[in-house]
């Protein structure tokens, strides 16, 4: 595994995210890539003959699949494999990814999670990311860090995988309220109140979800909050403004986005303590009940 030109990466899917993978891997690594639904012009492996070979599966796919694709791997893949993921939001049970491995995988597989601001956009066009790493099992930091030194991806383990996958998903969520208030022109120092705001209650949640004290400070939740909520790229950001624009066209209902599903299957399940988080109260009627954005927000902000 030291020598990186014979180590095997399989990476799943092959949108914005896989093509910036590809770019930080190819030529680095024996790269392998597949994608369910290919583009025009680009060629997947066979999965079937792909996957025995991998060191590393990457999975860069919404989360919903990681199920059913997983299953199809696990006859497949070698020991040793390990499977990683950029995942940011929650399948149709409410599982985040990390949970997703820990119930498929076990302890047959070493696993991990890759979080923090990778604006895919900006890793294809060169530019700078930073991630922590998230795992469990046996050699993931010491195989997984290799794949990255000297690229522009920057990672860092961490102990709290569950934490930081949280983390992530949550500030999703929250964006979406940074994206409401530039549409409304509510102005620079509302976005300092949201950041405050959003970033204690993300604490509080992540606490009860059985993530440490603090890991919300990291790249995954606050460094990832900063990127996402302010970026021109952020798909969640421009959701946001959707939102507060209320077109008729471009409703809630025909919103698409891993924040929406998460909003849509926390509502659904309602397995999450959500007392003394009135931000995220606010989130989630504006999705689910079309409260209007302008007076739910102003309401929140004249406490």
């Amino acid at each position: 595994m030291s020598d990186l030109a014979t180590t095997n990466v399989l990476v799943l899917g092959h949108g914005e995210m896989g093509r910036g993978m590809e770019g930080l891997l190819a030529g680095r690594t024996a790269l392998s890539i597949w994608d369910k639904f290919p583009q025009a012009g680009f060629r997947s492996v066979v999965l079937a003959e792909a996957a025995p070979r991998a060191d590393v599966a990457i999975f860069c796919l919404p989360t919903v699949p990681h199920g059913s694709v997983l299953r199809e791997l696990l006859p497949l893949l070698r020991p040793g494999c390990i499977c990683l993921s950029v995942a940011k939001g929650l399948d149709d049970e409410g599982r985040p990814v990390a949970q997703i491995f820990a119930d498929l995988l076990g302890d047959r597989f070493a696993y991990g999670v890759l979080h923090g601001p990778m604006i895919a956009e900006e890793i294809q066009a060169g530019g700078l990311a930073f991630a922590q790493l998230g795992h469990r099992g046996a050699g993931v930091v010491e195989r997984v860090l290799p794949l990255f030194a000297g690229t522009r991806l920057k990672v860092m383990p961490v102990a709290d995988m569950t934490g930081v996958n949280w983390a992530v998903i949550l500030k999703n969520v929250y964006t979406l309220a940074f994206g409401m208030a530039d549409e409304l022109g509510l102005g620079d120092n509302v976005r300092g109140w949201l950041a405050v705001a959003a970033l204690a209650e993300m604490d509080t949640l992540v606490r009860r979800l059985g993530g440490a004290p603090g890991t919300v400070q990291g790249l995954a939740g606050l460094g990832d909050l900063v990127t996402t909520a302010t970026s021109d790229h952020s798909h969640h950001r421009e959701l946001g403004r959707r939102l507060a624009r209320g077109d008729a066209g471009h409703g809630p209902a025909g919103l698409a986005g891993e924040a929406i599903h998460t909003l849509a299957v926390i509502g659904r399940n309602r397995a999450l303590d959500l007392a003394g988080l009135p931000l995220f109260g606010l989130i989630a009627r504006v999705v689910g009940d079309r409260a209007d954005p302008r007076s739910s927000l102003e309401e929140l902000l004249n406490r």
